[in-house]
């Protein structure tokens, strides 16, 4: 039966949740614990992120650290969020020059691979599924993380500017890169996106207000990120061999 919200639990009978399974897929409902432990046959989330990248809008985080490789995750559900142990990934190279929203779709196609695979055993099999040794990342992304990288500070260096632009500049959950100066607040809006609902598949974010700075193209920008930390990586190993 579809549950549409932790509301809806409460109208299920004890003895369908002893012999329930719950199946989430991409859902944002925190599931309460203690429905949790009156699933008889467990809980299994499938997160549109690899174990690198667990919490809020994983694939905006990767893209702005220019992560090679992304995909998604099977999991099992526990009372804290994209931390139960994991049941299987679908992994893929990031393309150089993806966008924001082209990230999100492959992941999401990955998602629906992994499904898609697990689906028998999740309607058949009675006993738990069996657990892979793979690590959930250390940093788990929230809301809050994400207001941040969407608060520009006036002082911003123009690659740290290219680095949240191109990963942060969708309106995703209502959410924009703004700056705010002497009490106003300026949103950076791809101008595509002010007149348009459609998806942009490679946005070249400006700002809305009168005074625009230099149009910041987001292929070439994933590309000089990567690059320059390719080029950071590389002088840590020399200076680690020195010491």
């Amino acid at each position: 039966m579809p549950v549409g919200g932790v509301e809806d639990f409460a109208t299920i009978a004890d003895s369908a949740l002893r012999d329930g399974r719950l199946i989430a897929f991409a859902s944002g409902t925190i599931v309460p614990p203690d429905v949790l432990d009156r699933l008889g046959h467990g809980a299994y989330n499938f997160h549109p992120g690899p174990p690198a990248y667990p919490g809020w809008a994983p694939a905006h985080f990767a893209l702005y650290d220019a992560a090679r490789a992304f995909g998604a995750t099977a999991h099992l559900m526990i009372d804290r969020v994209d931390a139960g142990p994991i049941i299987d990934t679908e992994m893929f190279i990031v393309p150089h020059g993806v966008s924001i929203r082209a990230l999100e779709q492959m992941a999401y196609v990955r998602m629906s691979y992994l499904f898609w695979r697990l689906a028998r055993k999740l309607a058949m099999q009675t006993e738990p599924l069996r657990t892979l040794p793979i690590k959930w990342g250390e940093r788990k992304s929230t809301k809050k993380m994400y207001g941040s990288m969407c608060d520009i500070p006036a002082d911003i260096s123009k690659y740290e500017l290219m680095r949240r632009m191109a990963a942060f500049h969708d309106d995703f959950r209502g959410m924009w890169p703004t700056v705010t100066l002497h009490g106003v607040e300026f949103r950076a809006i791809p101008i595509a996106a002010a007149g348009s609902d459609q998806s942009i598949p490679a946005p070249s974010p400006q700002t809305t207000c009168e005074s625009r700075p230099p149009r910041l193209h987001a292929s070439s920008d994933v590309d000089e990120i990567r690059n320059r930390k390719d080029a950071e990586c590389s002088r840590d190993r020399k200076d680690r061999a020195a010491g």
